[in-house]
């Protein structure tokens, strides 16, 4: 019987293990790595409340369901009006067709349970916050490692605005939304992009940036098919980019048809909030006002963050970052920037860009963890006190 010598052997089939790059979820560290991140925000969470006990007159729950979670809970309740409102002079009233359907569909749908708009607005506006660290964490692990996941989760949750994560709005859904959206688009699971990129148009305006930066990751990914001939799909990013920039036209075309007025939406949000697009005039206007002759601390605090904003986004645009996240944070500051309204909800409406937050998260990735603890418990202790401060003693609108 001939043999086979072992330079004739077949080879060894090799190690797939050894060749298969990790998972999102192992790059994430697992069930472990997500605890951590949950246990960060739940940190976050409870201190500010406990700032909010200590600052507030009113009691915690109250002061968490001011100004926009009224709004929020009448949308869930009441449903929208169907055309504009005035008052008793005919001058154009805001109404809740300003405010977009996903929240407060979600707080209607508690309420079928039997629990109250407040309980359930608060209670869907905390499980999305939960959902906003597992999507942070496991975007920033997927783009930078592990570390600048839990650092982008903590950094975030924070912030000097971060107490709307625990209040009656919409931040915590859209933040769980677009970086749920992001990270997949960054593993390539379009489906999930796609539906994470329209909850994110179905819930804030500026969803349609994300929609936007969906559309550019999968140009990107038909590139990338096309180059390598591969047999993977090309119509799975364009259908996913589509279904999310679908959203934010068809919220605004329904509100438009429900009055009757095809730009009703833009004419109630300029008659309740003075909003409106003037190419930054208006930001302009109040950093020079706030830094040359401002009269409050708060005034000139704004003024500092939207300039901190700017150089920490010029900062992270330098280091170039993945181009889908650049686009989204570059449109939303353009927005949030470029439009007129109320200068202290600026600083809210950034919190949702995340390239701002880059620099800090990938120099706490980098440092000692020592370091990075104390560094971040700092930026914490300022970012939970300022915004218990700003619904507790600050008298005006967030």
């Amino acid at each position: 019987m001939a043999t086979t010598s072992p330079s004739e052997a077949a080879p060894e089939a090799p190690d797939d293990d050894t060749e298969r790059p990790p998972t999102l979820w192992e790059k994430a560290g697992g069930g472990t790595g997500v605890a951590v991140a949950i246990s960060l925000l739940a940190l976050t969470r409870v201190t500010q409340l406990l700032f909010i006990w200590w600052l507030s007159d009113d009691g915690v729950f109250q002061r968490l369901l001011v100004w926009d979670g009224g709004w929020f809970q009448r949308v869930a309740m009441n449903g929208y009006p169907h055309g504009y409102t005035y008052d008793a002079n005919h001058v154009l009233q805001a109404n809740e067709l300003a405010f977009f359907p996903l929240y407060p569909m979600l707080i209607r749908g508690v309420t079928l349970l039997g629990v109250g708009s407040g309980n359930a607005a608060l209670g869907v506006a905390w499980l999305s916050s939960i959902g906003a660290a597992v999507a942070l964490h496991l975007l920033g692990s997927s783009l930078y490692g592990k570390r600048a996941g839990w650092a982008l989760v903590a950094i975030c949750c924070s912030a000097p605005v971060s107490v709307v994560l625990s209040m009656a709005y919409s931040e915590s859904l859209f933040i769980a939304m677009v970086a749920g959206m992001l990270a997949a688009a960054h593993r390539k699971a379009w489906l999930p992009a796609g539906l994470l990129g329209l909850g994110a148009a179905l819930t804030r305006p500026t969803g349609a940036a994300a929609a936007i930066a969906l559309a550019v990751a999968a140009v990107l990914a038909v590139r990338e098919i096309r180059a390598t001939k591969s047999a993977e799909s090309v119509w799975s990013p364009l259908a996913a980019a589509a279904v999310a920039l679908a959203g934010v036209p068809l919220f605004l075309g329904w509100v438009g048809w429900r009055v009757g007025d095809w730009p009703a939406w833009f004419r109630i949000q300029t008659a309740g909030w003075g909003t409106s697009f003037d190419y930054g005039r208006s930001t302009v206007t109040f950093l020079d006002d706030a830094l040359t002759s401002g009269d409050n601390w708060v005034q000139v605090s704004v003024a500092l963050l939207l300039l901190a904003g700017l150089a920490a986004a010029g900062v992270a645009l330098a280091g170039k970052p993945w181009l889908p996240l650049a686009v989204y944070g570059v449109i939303a500051m353009i927005l949030v920037y470029g439009q007129a309204g109320f200068y202290h909800s600026k600083p809210r409406l950034l919190l949702p860009v995340l390239v701002t937050l880059l620099p800090g998260v990938l120099a706490a990735a980098r440092a000692r963890p020592r370091v990075a603890a104390l560094a971040i418990g700092a930026w914490a202790l300022f970012g939970l006190w300022y915004g218990a401060y700003l619904i507790t003693v600050w008298p005006y609108t967030m």
